[in-house]
């Protein structure tokens, strides 16, 4: 089997099995519970597809029904768990997330690229709230204006990166966002170059964060480790003098531990 991405007009791709997966990540923190028509709707599938997609998913305990409702029954997190199990390296790093937390008082975490959203792994929270959302393992947000996401970015092959430029759309979620190809091209480039990625409240006013690649001892990256900030508490000095080579530390200490 060559490693390439089938399209959905390729005859070995699975429809069926990629609209069972849609229905699953139909359910989010904003619509846990949802009627049929709901799912339907939210999935762009007609009433009579998503309900059998649906009626299946509850026969193999993913959706519990309630009433009209339906919702993902516990049995969903094997999902998760599986991702996680098969790669447990994440135990180890998420001791080093708690060490960073315990040494400067800040949230960390591991981040891996998935499309184009970087999506968190392993995380360990300090005390004070950043953002309006709660960020938490599975937490998915836009890869353009997170540390994370650029780190991760900058490390595609060049017709990877490529591609992704070409298909992204750039929304500003604050005065600060990047909103040009061009220009995130360049951070990009840039970030490749130094090493780590600094981005500094565009995805939420206030947010500041740092993040540098993670990889095991065989040069495999594993992901993104970041720190996140409040842009009022922690200056840019003290990003790159004191945090950034913290973070380095703890990256080379992981490439020495994971293989």
């Amino acid at each position: 089997m060559q490693d390439e991405t089938l399209t959905a007009d390729d005859r070995d791709f699975v429809t069926a099995l990629a609209s069972g997966l849609e229905v699953i990540q139909a359910f989010d923190e904003d619509t846990p519970r949802m009627t049929l028509s709901e799912v339907a709707a939210k999935t762009d599938m007609n009433r009579a597809r998503a309900r059998r997609f649906l009626l299946t998913l509850h026969a193999l305990g993913y959706v519990r029904k309630q009433q009209r409702h339906f919702e993902l029954a516990p049995k969903a997190l094997q999902l998760g768990y599986a991702f996680l199990s098969a790669n447990n390296y994440r135990s180890v790093i998420q001791q080093y997330l708690e060490d960073i937390t315990a040494e400067i008082g800040e949230s960390s975490s591991l981040g891996v690229l998935d499309g184009n959203e970087v999506i968190y792994v392993a995380r360990s929270s300090a005390k004070h709230r950043l953002m309006a959302i709660t960020l938490s393992v599975g937490t998915r947000l836009p890869a353009a204006y997170t540390s994370m996401g650029r780190v991760l970015l900058s490390q595609l092959p060049d017709e990877e990166l490529a591609r992704y430029l070409e298909q992204v759309k750039l929304e500003p979620h604050t005065e600060r966002s990047i909103t040009d190809t061009a220009q995130l091209r360049n951070c990009l480039e840039q970030v490749r170059q130094q090493g780590y990625s600094i981005v500094d409240q565009e995805l939420d006013p206030g947010l500041r964060s740092l993040a540098v690649p993670a990889f095991d001892a065989n040069g495999k990256l594993l992901g993104a480790i970041n720190i996140s900030t409040n842009a009022a508490r922690i200056d840019f000095d003290t990003l790159t003098q004191s945090f950034l080579p913290l973070l380095q530390d703890k990256v080379q200490l992981i490439q020495t531990h994971v293989s």
